[in-house]
């Protein structure tokens, strides 16, 4: 038995970059020698990946599908080195088959779709990422997914910037009509980047951290202290209306809220709709980009 632990697998994978079952194997074949180990993971080829690994990914693509009858969607993101790659049919394809299977198997978190045979492959979607890295050339990350079941709808925005998906109450599901609503629902939550489904999903601290600011707003602008408060009252209420997707304007149609648009729809259609929940992914958000030196980088090529 080779003389190694989880910790001595996990301290070879962020070494490396590699998957959680090469390290495993590389660490068997070294029995428990680190620097065995990594060069029996450069001699199977995964050198590459693993230098591949430390490069910054903020580029790929948000996708977001649904499946036939609308029953489960999911939403991930992917994410490569370049916005190059996003155009890649290679790459959109292994996006694809991603979703499919946190679709068909509904794996826990990033790392346990990792371990699953790929939907329609006989790889596992780690050794699918491994083979992309090496053909494309990038570091590629599986970043995050949601998935829901229940009536859902999806919408990818410009070309995978964003991908939303939405999750309904409704007896309506079947109906073409709904589908277009809720296609209509998604875009306003990429269009104006809504944080939360009604008031009541605004976390209390975000609540008094906006009223704090309003009121010390009104108070430098030369009002009394005494009706401040009044003052902030309607201006969080302003706030619900600009961040919470019911109470939102609707873009197509400046009357209406998105819950009046709903209610509307839902009595057209001769059934009901409630939203239940949504998720909105944007590539590369909060991931931090690298800025490239290029005058550096070309004196580097030629020293």
């Amino acid at each position: 038995m080779a003389a190694f632990t989880a910790q001595d697998v996990k301290a070879l994978r962020e070494k490396t970059g590699c998957g959680m079952m090469d390290c495993k194997k590389a660490l068997t074949q070294a029995d428990g020698d680190m620097d065995k180990a990594i060069d029996f993971l450069r001699e199977q080829g995964l050198a590459k990946q693993a230098k591949k690994a430390s490069r910054i990914a903020a580029e790929g693509v948000a996708y977001a599908v649904t499946s036939d009858d609308n029953a489960i969607g999911v939403v991930i993101e992917v994410n490569a080195e370049t916005d190059f790659v996003a155009k890649n049919d290679s790459f959109m394809d292994f996006v694809k088959t991603c979703a499919a299977t946190v679709m068909a198997q509904n794996p826990a978190d990033v790392e346990a779709l990792l371990a699953l045979k790929a939907e329609g492959s006989e790889q596992t979607v780690a050794e699918m990422l491994q083979e992309k890295v090496l053909t494309i050339g990038e570091n590629i990350q599986i970043r995050r997914f949601e998935r829901m079941e229940g009536a859902c709808v999806a919408y990818v925005h410009a070309g995978g910037k964003i991908g939303v998906l939405v999750n309904f109450d409704t007896d309506l599901a079947g109906k073409p009509e709904f589908v277009a609503y809720g296609k209509d629902v998604a875009m306003q939550i990429a269009a104006l980047n809504t944080q939360y489904l009604t008031k009541d999903d605004v976390p209390a601290e975000v609540v008094e951290h906006e009223k704090e600011v309003m009121r010390q707003q009104v108070i430098n602008e030369g009002k009394p202290a005494a009706i401040a408060d009044k003052i902030v009252m309607g201006k969080i209420n302003k706030f619900y209306k600009e961040n919470c997707l019911v109470d939102q304007e609707f873009v197509k149609d400046s009357k209406l809220t998105v819950s009046q648009y709903t209610k509307n729809t839902a009595k057209a259609l001769g059934g009901s709709i409630e939203i239940k929940k949504f998720v909105r992914f944007e590539k590369g958000e909060g991931i931090e980009k690298r800025q490239d030196d290029f005058a550096a980088e070309v004196a580097s090529m030629v020293q």
